[in-house]
């Protein structure tokens, strides 16, 4: 995009997805939604104030946190991303997102960072830059460290038995709530499509194998609605899910 005053950091395209991080997703799709013009930095979590991705700098302000760049934006440029919607559909979708970032999110997260296959295939190559004889014990520790965040959090206590099923609850639900609609709140895209389009493509991307993709793939709702958001979107990127 042309020089902007407004810069979002975020990660880096990978994993068959145009950026690793759902929430970076989340928020450049809402940049988009917004209309505004901005570029693209990468970054690392450690550079982030907040050590989590994405933030951006807008205009000399840095605002951390995915929900809280979507306040500041609309209030700083008088943009509603839920226009039209009541207020009970304006709850709905802030429930639709805490399902999404607080629940479905980290199933999603200990099926690519703690499943020993799909870590070597993915998150163990963010070691690929450090010096060669120091990648093994930098990978053991990231990721023991995401260990630690999951088990924190609850979900990392469970078998995978068990977080697949609970993710899989979450995974339904949304395929009930978004039925025939072309996006969850109607014909027209608002808010919460961000959100969820990014936690769909993180969990419905070939590159991983886990229970989550394949409950997803049931459910061909949820497949035509992440391809028709990665057209609307990002329309240059090769999307191939099926």
């Amino acid at each position: 995009m042309s020089s902007s005053s407004l810069t979002l950091y975020a990660t880096r395209a990978g994993f068959g997805l145009p950026d690793t991080s759902p929430f970076v997703i989340k928020t450049e799709v809402q940049l988009k939604m917004a209309g505004l013009a901005y570029d693209r930095a990468s970054a690392i979590p450690p550079q982030a104030p907040n050590g989590k991705l994405p933030f951006i700098n807008d205009h000399d302000e840095v605002v951390s946190d995915s929900t809280l760049i979507r306040a500041h934006v609309e209030r700083k440029y008088g943009v509603d991303l839920d226009e039209g919607l009541d207020a009970r559909q304006r709850a709905e979708s802030w429930a639709i997102e805490r399902m999404l970032e607080d629940h479905l999110y980290f199933a999603m997260v200990w099926f690519r960072w703690i499943d020993p296959g799909n870590f070597a295939k993915g998150p163990a190559h963010f070691a690929d830059g450090a010096p060669e004889a120091d990648r093994v014990q930098l990978r053991q520790d990231l990721q023991a460290r995401k260990a630690v965040e999951l088990r924190a959090q609850g979900l990392g206590r469970h078998t995978p038995a068990h977080i697949a099923a609970l993710g899989e609850r979450s995974i339904d639900a949304l395929a009930q709530l978004l039925g025939d609609k072309p996006y969850l709140r109607g014909v027209a895209p608002s808010g919460v499509d961000a959100t969820a389009f990014g936690m769909l493509a993180c969990v419905i991307t070939p590159f991983f194998d886990t229970p989550l993709r394949r409950a997803a793939e049931t459910h061909s709702n949820l497949i035509t609605y992440v391809a028709r958001m990665m057209q609307r979107y990002y329309p240059g990127h090769e999307w191939d899910a099926a």
